[in-house]
């Protein structure tokens, strides 16, 4: 981006090798107007087209109007890429306790998480948010993280189970209720 000094003595001086450059931002510009005008209205679009010429103008007769917009709008060099990070965003869960609960049952699943350090099990809390008193990331003691954690999974796993068909066969006796709901349907 060219400072407004540099751009006051291109200007004087004629043509810029950057005024191809310039004329093309300018069209994008103006297209874009257009279609804001064909889509939102052309009130919007008027309207920023006034404020854009108001300010150009006004920056094009005031060097102090120019230099003030060049410092809040200028990105400093080598910033440009500068994309802010989360911070403190946990790692990953080095394993899936629903799939680990699935297969090998609660017994399997302490086993496996008793492998893990502290900061692993916190992972895993984090990923599948298991934590929404926020206590469990403050925990120092594993065991306690992993009896959250085979809670959770054991809660999650289980609801709905009353809308869920039975998986085997029970020899227990139907109640008059369960009956009279067959015989309707």
């Amino acid at each position: 981006m060219n400072s407004p000094d540099s751009m006051q003595g291109a200007t004087a001086r004629g043509h810029t090798r950057n005024q191809s450059g310039l004329a093309d931002e300018v069209s994008r510009a103006g297209d874009a107007l257009l279609r804001l005008g064909e889509t939102r209205g052309e009130d919007l679009a008027r309207t920023l087209a006034r404020l854009v010429a108001a300010v150009a103008g006004e920056a094009e007769r005031s060097t102090r109007l120019a230099r003030a917009l060049y410092a809040a709008i200028a990105v400093p060099e080598g910033h440009e890429t500068d994309i802010p990070k989360r911070p403190h965003r946990r790692a990953r869960g080095v394993l899936d306790p629903f799939a680990v609960f699935s297969e090998s049952g609660e017994d399997g699943l302490r086993g496996r998480l008793g492998e893990l350090s502290l900061d692993q099990l916190r992972d895993i809390v984090a990923e599948h948010g298991m934590d929404s008193d926020r206590l469990a990331m403050r925990w120092k003691d594993p065991m306690r993280v992993i009896d959250r954690i085979v809670e959770r999974v054991a809660s999650r796993r289980a609801k709905g189970s009353a809308f869920r068909a039975p998986t085997a066969p029970t020899d227990e006796p139907s109640t008059a209720r369960d009956g009279d709901l067959r015989d309707r349907a």
